[in-house]
C-alpha cells in the first residue's frame, strides 16, 4: 500500500510504505537484550521500521516500534525477519515467517548456530547489507507430518529440520513398523526414530549418526535412535518420497511426535506418523557468499591444515619453485 497526498492543480504525489523489519530475540539472555537494542539503534538510524513482538517489547521497552499483538500477523507486509539469538531463536523465526512467505536472516548468539546467517560481532555489516538490499534468498524444502489413529487424522504440522518420534518412558522401548512409500522396509525396538530435511541433517539428525546433506539436495532423511536391529542404518530417499512410522500396537508403548523441538504431541500404540515433503518452504535469508563446504568447516572447526591439507601443498609447492 502506498499513500497519496495532492496539492490542488498538480499530480498527486505518492510516498512510499516505509520499510519494516521484525526483530525477534530471546529477552531472557541479557546478551541476546543487548544486542537487540543495538540492531535496533541501527536499522532505526539508516530510516527502517522495526516491529516487535508485543511480549519483547514489554521486556525491552524499545522506541521508535510497531508493535505486534498478533503472533501470527507479525511477519505480514514485513520486508524481513531478523533473528537475534540460537537455531531455536531461528526456528522460531521461521513459525512466524513461513505462513507469509517472509526471508529469516539469523544472527547467531548460541553455540553453533548453523541457521545463522552472521556471528554477533558482524552486526553492523548485517545491517548495512539488510539496509542496502544485498542479501540473497534460498528455499529451504519443509516436512508435512500427519499422524493418524484408527483411520482418524489426530494432528498435523511441519518441521523445517525434522521430525522427531521418540519413547516416551524411558525404561520402555518403541516398536515401530518403517515404510517407504506405502513398502514395508524393517520393523525396529528403539529409543525412536528421526526423519528430517538436509536443513536438519546438521541438527538431531546429525547427533543420532546421520549422514550431512548439502543444502542444494532435496531428499529426506530416516536416521534410527539406538534400534535393536541388523539392518538400521541412516536411509536417504527422494522428496517425492513418503515415509512411515507405525506404533506396533501390540507393544504397548507410547511415543512423543516432537517437530523443530517445539511442536509436540504423544501419540499412543497403533498410531501411524506419516512424513512427506512440505507444500511451503521456509525463505532463508543470505549475507555471505560462502560455501556451505566452508560453513561447515567454520561451523565445527573441522581440521584442513596439515600435511594433508591443501594449504600445506601449495606451501609446499611455492617452496619448490623457489628452490
Amino acid at each position: 500500500m502506498t499513500a497519496a497526498s495532492t496539492v490542488e492543480g498538480q499530480v498527486p504525489v505518492v510516498e512510499p510504505e516505509p520499510r519494516r523489519v521484525l526483530l525477534v530475540t530471546h529477552t531472557g539472555r541479557d546478551l541476546a537484550v543487548e544486542v537487540a537494542r543495538e540492531a535496533h539503534r541501527l536499522l532505526t538510524g539508516a530510516g527502517l521500521v522495526v516491529r516487535l513482538l508485543s511480549e519483547e517489547f514489554e521486556a525491552m521497552k524499545l522506541e521508535p516500534v510497531e508493535i505486534a499483538e498478533d503472533p501470527e500477523k507479525a511477519a505480514q507486509d514485513v520486508e524481513l525477519i531478523i533473528v537475534l539469538g540460537g537455531d531455536g531463536s531461528i526456528l522460531r523465526g521461521a513459525e512466524l515467517a513461513r505462513p507469509h512467505g517472509t526471508p529469516v536472516l539469523g544472527v547467531n548468539l548460541g553455540h553453533v548456530g548453523f541457521l545463522a546467517e552472521a556471528e554477533r560481532d558482524d552486526l553492523e555489516r548485517i545491517v548495512d547489507v539488510v539496509v542496502d538490499r544485498t542479501y540473497t534468498v534460498e528455499e529451504r524444502m519443509t516436512l508435512a507430518v500427519d499422524v493418524w489413529h484408527d483411520d482418524e487424522l489426530i494432528f498435523d504440522t511441519w518441521a523445517l529440520n525434522e521430525a522427531s518420534v521418540e519413547k516416551a518412558a524411558r525404561e520402555k522401548m518403541l516398536e515401530v513398523m518403517v515404510e517407504v512409500d506405502g513398502r514395508p522396509l524393517s520393523r525396529w525396538g528403539c529409543d525412536g526414530v528421526v526423519v528430517a530435511t538436509p536443513t536438519g541433517s546438521t541438527a538431531y539428525a546429525f547427533s543420532a549418526g546421520g549422514p550431512i546433506v548439502w543444502p542444494e539436495v532435496e531428499a529426506i532423511l530416516m536416521v534410527p535412535l539406538s534400534a535393536h536391529a541388523l539392518f538400521s542404518r541412516p536411509i536417504v530417499v527422494a522428496p517425492t518420497s513418503q515415509l512411515s512410522i507405525e506404533l506396533i500396537a501390540a507393544w504397548h508403548g507410547r511415543g512423543v511426535l516432537w517437530c523443530d523441538g517445539r511442536r509436540m504431541v504423544e501419540v499412543p500404540p497403533g498410531a501411524r506418523i506419516v512424513v512427506r515433503r512440505g507444500r511451503t518452504p521456509v525463505r532463508l535469508a543470505r549475507a555471505h557468499e560462502a560455501s556451505f563446504t566452508d560453513r561447515l568447516v567454520a561451523k565445527f572447526d573441522l581440521p584442513v591444515l596439515g600435511w594433508r591439507g591443501r594449504a600445506e601443498r601449495d606451501r609446499n609447492s611455492s617452496t619448490s619453485e623457489e628452490n
